[in-house]
This record gives structure tokens, C-alpha cells and sequence, in this order.
């Protein structure tokens, strides 16, 4: 005989109450602490609100009564899930999220503004995926200024970039910058200094033919804001590493970087590490590079449920790059045998090269599919290229690379496009170059159109097509929802055990790091418990509310 629901409520209640005291107790630490305790509802507590505000509210429940219980058990579990939601949240430069292609202008290469020290001075720096250190330029001794082809630059894209009257890093104008010695833990180059009080030296070369970064490092914050009305802290000032770049050669003199450069590859020294050791974000990051020039870049992003992915591989039993494996190469609907190899995934590289016999194969398969006539374009650094026999380009096959678990990334943007002086199109090129080495690079040709997820925790490139239009800083990201977070800011770089800890370790917020509690794997069940009865009384509630 099943019970009426008006029993069924009064039997549950004291069931309810001893439960939830159980929750409460098997999760206690083994601190013990005391304190007087009010009951919100309690006739106290009442009397101390008539006499703030001269009278009780209209709508305080009766002891005992189902709207006691229900305005109880809806506060609680409100509460369970703000404790249950992530401490993590996503972040970007407190400029804004946007990110844009300067062109030819600029190597066409994506950049960002950041703001770092106190007072905060902004920079323009390209993004970098293969390569670590966050560099400016600083104290300079071989920089290059803004030039005036920069300023006066045509590409209305850049436009919103050209207020920048600063372009160079002065730490001694930094009230939160410190030298990095010799002895600090992330100083690579610590064996090769003279005194381990000395400033910390660093030197990164970069792939292009002599293209070069010198100087000393510093610490000081890198100023970031939350992307959601929920997030619990708006701005966050970041401890990170920053190069004082003195020396810089080949491309960087030539104006690609002209403010910096920020590395954002799986090195101890780069601002993903730095936020994730220090349990600010989550160990991922994601760029969106749009069709159009304009897109977005954001720390703690995972992506989407519904994104592909493909593994990183180690190199020598390491993770030093996001590099991918590429199972097979495919022109149209033809899948290239014998088209398998490595490909580092690198922002900082602006056309995809393949390995020579790959890059051979692909290059005669597209010529055979083009149906275009080939024509050689001066200056222009591809070698297989075609003319337009009117203003639009003709159909060109598809491109596409098959990764593992066959999951398939098709190239939005595998052309290089050639205008006349009238910005007409005249030609077109397959944005594609040899390489001797038996390691590809996917440049940005070929990442246009993705939000690109660079999941350095789970080891893993997820990627979902997107317009990569700009985000309202202060909305939640479409399709995710908004995590909160307990990092407070200030606050300090990581721990030396923190520096130590493997490149996939889950971060720790520092708040929590010196307190884990002990059963917490008991705790949590606990928890989950407590807001399964929670859930179970709403629904006798309810039960009982529809039956009356």
C-alpha cells in the first residue's frame, strides 16, 4: 500500500536531519574548532532582524512547516553546487581575448595585447606555440622600434593595436618585478653563471635562419580577467616570467615581434605553466585564428564536449612540443599511401611544411586534381602555383590530414592567394613548403577556422570549427559554462615542489595546497551522498506540493 505523500514527507524529515548530521561529521577535519551557532530561522535570529530592521520579513517560515523545510533545502542545495563547481576559470589578457593576423604587414603572424607590472604598461606580442618564454623588449641594446611601415600600416585589422606608444619593458619602472638570480629554480642556464646571485641569463633561437632572443629574466604579473559574470574574481594579477629581451636578430630586427613574443609551449617558463602551477587555470589553453584575420585566446579553456581530438607524442620518451601524428594526407576524396609523419603544431609558424617526400606526393596529387595552368609568381616563396582565370578562385580540391583514431582535420585555408596592384586575384598558390627535416609543421594556414585546445593536462589537441569571433569578455563562453575560481591575487609564483611536479599534474590552488584533508576520497562520497538525499526530500516536496 503506498503511503500518502503528506506521511511520506513528516516520516522523511527526521531521516533527513540524522543524515545530513552524518554527512556533516564525516567530513570534518581533524582540526576541531567551537562557536556559538544561530539558526537562520530560529526566533534569535528573528528578533535580531526586527531590531535592524524594524519587522520581520513577510515571508518567514513557520518552524515545521513545508516552507521551512523547503526554503532550507533549496538554500543547501544552491550552496552544494557552488562547492561543487571547479575552483578553476578561464582567463585571458585584461586587454580582451581578441587576437588579430597582422598580414603581410607583419609576417602574418596573430598577436595579442598583455599588460604586465605596476603600473601596467601594455605590449604587442605574437603568439607562439612552439617555443616557451614570454620575452619583451627591454633595456635594449639590439631592438626593433615600431616602424613607421607599422604605424602607417593600410590593414584596418590592425587598427585597434596602433594606441601603443610603449614598446619597451623597463623592470626598475615595475614595482612588482624581480630579478630572477642564478640560483632560482627555473634558471636553465644557472650552470654557466659566474655567481648564483647573478642574473639569471637566458638565449632562445628560434627556427627561422638566425632569428635569436638574449637577455636576463625578471618576474613580475601579468594583469588577466575572468570571462564570466559569475567568476569570483574579475581581474587576477598573475605572477609569471618574463625575458628582458637586450639583444634580439634575423626576424625579430625586422619588426614580426615588435613589442615581444609569448611562448605558450610545454616549457616551465611559459604562462600556461606558470597559471596552472600556480592554480589559477586549468593546464589548457585555446586559440581561435578566424578566416577573417580576428579571433581569441583564453587560459582554462577545454574546449567542447563534442570537439575531436588527437593525442600529443613524446619525443625520446618526453613531452617538449604539441606534436601530433599524421596517419595519412588527402587530396579530395584520395588518401595518400605512405604519407605517415610528425607534425608540431606551431602558431608561430605561418605556412605548414612537410617532410620532403610527403611534401612530393601532396604538391603532384593537387597538381593533378587542380585543373588549373601553373605559373610562377615572382617573389612569392611556393612553387606550385596557379592562374585565375577570373576575380574568384576556381574549385580547388579539398585538403585534408587524418590523425589518429581517424579522426580527420580538414584545411579551411590551404591557399595562398595573389593579387595585381588593383587588389584583383591573378593566381593562387598551395600555402605548403618542403622540408628536409623528417618532422612536419603546421603552421597557422592551417589552423584558420578552429578553436584550437591545447589540453597540456590530458596531453591532447582538440579542435571545433569556429567563426572565432570576438567574445564578450564578461560573457560565458558559447557552449561552456563559466567556472568559478578561489585563486586570490596578488599572490606568489609556484612552490619549488610545485615546479617539480609532472607536466600533466591537475594545479592546486595555493590556498589549498598546505591543507589537503586527509579521506578525501571518503569526503567526497559523502558529499555526493548529502546532495543525493537533497535531491530525493525536493522531490517528496514536490511529490507533496502537486498532491495538495
Amino acid at each position: 500500500m503506498e503511503l500518502p505523500p503528506s506521511l511520506l514527507l513528516l516520516l522523511s524529515i527526521p531521516l533527513l536531519v540524522i543524515l545530513l548530521a552524518q554527512c556533516g561529521l564525516s567530513t570534518q577535519s581533524h582540526a576541531a574548532y567551537s562557536s556559538r551557532l544561530i539558526h537562520r530561522f530560529s526566533d534569535e535570529m528573528r528578533a535580531v532582524r526586527v531590531s535592524r530592521e524594524g519587522h520581520a520579513a513577510d515571508d518567514w517560515p513557520e518552524e515545521g512547516s513545508l516552507g521551512y523545510y523547503r526554503r532550507l533545502m533549496d538554500n543547501d542545495v544552491e550552496r552544494q553546487k557552488m562547492n561543487l563547481g571547479s575552483h578553476h576559470q578561464v582567463m585571458f589578457p585584461s586587454a580582451g581575448s581578441k587576437t588579430v593576423s597582422g598580414g603581410n604587414d607583419l609576417g602574418w603572424l596573430h598577436y595579442t595585447y598583455i599588460a604586465v607590472g605596476m603600473p601596467s604598461v601594455s605590449f604587442l606580442v605574437a603568439l607562439d606555440t612552439g617555443s616557451d618564454l614570454l620575452w619583451l623588449p627591454c633595456d635594449c641594446v639590439q631592438c626593433a622600434p615600431l616602424s613607421v611601415r607599422y604605424h602607417g600600416s593600410q590593414n584596418t585589422s590592425l587598427s585597434f593595436l596602433l594606441d601603443n606608444d610603449e614598446n619597451e619593458y623597463n623592470p626598475s619602472h615595475s614595482s612588482t618585478s624581480k630579478s630572477i638570480t642564478c640560483s632560482h629554480e627555473l634558471c636553465e642556464s644557472g650552470q654557466t653563471c659566474k655567481s648564483p646571485k647573478q642574473p639569471c641569463p637566458y638565449t632562445v633561437q628560434y627556427a627561422s635562419t638566425d632569428t635569436s632572443s638574449s637577455g636576463s629574466l625578471v618576474e613580475d604579473i601579468l594583469h588577466l580577467a575572468s570571462d564570466g559574470v559569475n567568476a569570483s574574481n574579475a581581474y587576477v594579477r598573475a605572477p609569471i616570467i618574463i625575458g628582458c629581451g637586450k639583444k634580439q636578430s634575423g626576424g625579430y630586427l625586422e619588426g614580426i615581434a615588435p613589442d615581444g613574443l609569448l611562448g605558450l609551449g610545454l616549457g616551465e617558463v611559459s604562462v600556461p605553466s606558470l597559471l596552472a602551477k600556480s592554480g589559477i587555470t586549468r593546464n589548457t589553453f585555446s586559440l581561435c585564428f578566424g578566416e577573417s584575420g580576428s579571433g581569441n585566446i583564453y587560459f582554462g579553456d577545454q574546449g567542447l564536449p563534442t570537439q575531436r581530438i588527437t593525442p600529443f607524442l613524446p619525443i625520446d620518451g618526453k613531452y617538449i612540443a604539441y606534436i601530433i601524428g599524421v596517419e595519412n594526407f588527402c587530396i579530395g576524396t584520395n588518401c595518400l599511401d605512405q604519407t605517415s609523419f610528425k607534425a608540431q603544431f606551431d602558431s608561430g609558424t605561418t605556412f605548414t611544411s612537410l617532410p620532403d617526400g610527403i611534401y612530393d606526393a601532396v604538391v603532384e596529387e593537387f597538381d593533378r586534381q587542380a585543373n588549373a595552368k601553373k605559373i610562377t609568381f615572382e617573389g612569392v616563396p611556393f612553387e606550385h602555383c596557379y592562374r585565375s582565370s577570373s576575380q574568384e578562385l576556381p574549385e580547388t580540391p579539398s585538403v585534408t590530414i587524418k590523425l589518429s583514431v581517424n579522426n580527420t582535420f580538414v584545411v579551411h585555408d590551404p591557399l595562398f592567394v595573389v593579387n595585381d596592384s588593383q587588389g584583383g586575384i591573378v593566381g593562387f598558390c598551395l600555402a605548403i613548403q618542403p622540408s628536409p627535416s623528417e618532422m612536419g609543421l603546421i603552421g597557422q594556414n592551417f589552423m584558420k577556422g578552429y578553436r584550437l585546445v591545447f589540453n597540456r593536462e590530458n596531453l591532447t589537441l582538440g579542435w571545433s570549427r569556429s567563426r572565432c569571433e570576438y567574445i564578450n569578455p564578461f560573457l560565458p563562453l558559447k557552449g561552456e559554462e563559466t567556472l568559478g575560481s578561489n585563486a586570490s591575487s596578488p599572490i606568489s609564483l609556484p612552490t619549488t615542489e610545485q615546479q617539480r611536479a609532472p607536466p600533466n599534474a591537475h594545479a592546486v590552488a595555493p590556498a589549498l595546497a598546505s591543507r589537503t584533508p586527509s579521506k578525501s576520497s571518503a569526503a567526497f562520497m559523502s558529499n555526493s551522498c548529502c546532495v543525493l538525499l537533497l535531491l530525493l526530500f525536493h522531490q517528496l516536496c514536490c511529490k507533496y506540493h502537486s498532491s495538495v
